[in-house]
């Protein structure tokens, strides 16, 4: 039986499993966070003022049982129209600390918050936790580490790796630190990350220019008002290229936006029911395209990237990076546009890596999912997007076997679930998990 599960990890997927358990009337919970803003995470806490959802704050609610939370708190607030709004991040990340807090206000000795880096665990009838200076004892844990930084592009040594033009981290407080207005900033990536590192830079007053370089140049799209239209009832082929045809086929009768919007509920469905062969033809082929239709940018987002393209300051290109030279004053890069043969070079003052998170586990510089990988409790999912798990979200060893005492949740389970990055579908799998550890049948939409 379970009566406590540890948690390691307080941002979105972590708070939300730890409340969850809560509003099941399921096992104590012992929430652990190594950064200073448990409740927020990387992605609601690292945010400029600027940087908006991308999802509207009507699909936002931290609870699928009760998709009008998140509407409710803003009208409470003040906010007229609230559902149709792209609202700060920032402000996301208030009402997520707030729920929080909230739970641990009413927990009594249900929830406890602990700060702290889990460096391993050991799982034998129960999980043995290590925090260094102590050690906790859970029935289960949970890991939910969320995203993963990037990785470093290839052709960069120690050297560069090392030096204070290369940004790695994205979210870094000094990505714009020591820029002039005479300055080329290399944005590595034409994705999410990019727009918001470039409209950051802006909003920090750097005037110099921006080039954002990926394989093919490709650009979020943006979103536009919800329409209504007669939805699909059952779920689509997941061989690529009739799931190729179907879209553009539905495209013209109803527009792309809900021709996309309108896979939503058999995304995941759709993802476990294919093979491999089909996962890796879909990943090596068309995610590219999905994701920038897929993963929109709010209107207001999307025109601001687009002034900046049409003033100069941001340059998209196509191409694949080749090496680069640090010098006394720039850094060389040597790239190739995607489709010539010759290589070109181009001299920037810094270089941000926004390729996007990873989480291949082979790769990861993560110590405590390197010494879980290494020792063979975990395994990297078939297409190395993640952490391998079943449909129940317990972590598989490399030996093939279930963990039944370590779960796994949010995106690091892309391999298992692919659609499990945006908050519809990560306060679902948080739900559900919280269900399967209360032994609760049912819950009737309680709230706090």
């Amino acid at each position: 039986m379970i009566n406590h599960v540890a948690i390691v990890g307080a941002g979105f997927s972590g708070t939300l499993q730890a409340i969850n358990l809560l509003r099941h009337q399921g096992p104590r919970a012992t929430l652990i966070e190594r950064g200073s803003q448990p409740g927020i995470g990387l992605a609601y806490g690292a945010a400029h003022p600027s940087h908006v959802l991308n999802v509207r704050a009507g699909n936002m609610s931290a609870f699928p049982d009760d998709p009008g939370h998140f509407v409710r708190w803003l009208e409470g607030r003040g906010m007229v129209d609230a559902a149709k709004a792209f609202v700060p991040r920032l402000v996301y990340g208030e009402y997520l600390r707030e729920l929080l807090q909230a739970a641990l206000r009413n927990s009594g000795d249900r929830l406890t918050l602990v700060q702290g880096e889990v460096r391993d665990l050991h799982t034998n009838g129960g999980v043995t936790l290590d925090l260094g200076d102590r050690t906790l004892h859970a029935d289960a844990a949970v890991l939910a580490v969320g995203n993963l930084p990037p990785h470093d592009p290839p052709g960069l040594d120690a050297a560069m790796l090392a030096s204070p033009r290369y940004k790695g981290d994205p979210w870094a407080p000094d990505v714009s630190q020591g820029l002039g207005d005479d300055d080329t900033v290399l944005i590595i990536g034409t994705g999410l990350t990019m727009v918001d590192v470039a409209l950051m830079l802006e909003a920090r007053g750097f005037r110099g220019r921006m080039v954002a370089l990926s394989r093919r140049g490709l650009l979020p799209r943006m979103h536009e008002p919800a329409t209504e239209w007669k939805k699909l009832e059952e779920r689509p082929a997941t061989v690529a290229s009739e799931l190729v045809r179907n879209l553009r086929r539905r495209a013209e009768t109803i527009g792309w936006r809900n021709a996309v919007d309108e896979f939503r509920p058999f995304t995941q469905a759709m993802w476990g029911n294919a093979t491999e062969a089909e996962r890796a033809r879909f990943l090596r082929h068309l995610r590219p395209w999905w994701d920038v239709h897929r993963h929109r940018l709010a209107p207001e987002v999307f025109n601001r990237l687009q002034r900046l393209i049409d003033s100069g300051q941001l340059s998209v290109i196509a191409g694949k990076t080749l090496g680069f030279t640090e010098r006394d004053a720039d850094i060389r890069l040597n790239w190739r546009p995607r489709g010539a043969a010759a290589a070109e070079t181009m001299a920037v003052q810094r270089i941000v890596n926004c390729t996007g998170p990873q989480g291949d586990l082979m790769r990861t510089t993560e110590p405590l999912l390197r010494r879980l990988a290494e020792r063979g409790m975990l395994r990297p999912d078939a297409a190395h997007l993640g952490i391998d798990v079943d449909n129940q979200a317990q972590t598989i060893a490399a030996d093939g076997r279930i963990n039944p005492e370590l779960y796994a949740l949010g995106p690091m389970t892309r391999g298992a679930f692919w659609e499990i990055v945006a908050v519809p579908d990560i306060r679902t799998q948080t739900w559900s998990l919280a269900r399967r550890l209360s032994n609760a049948h049912w819950v009737g939409g309680e709230g706090l």
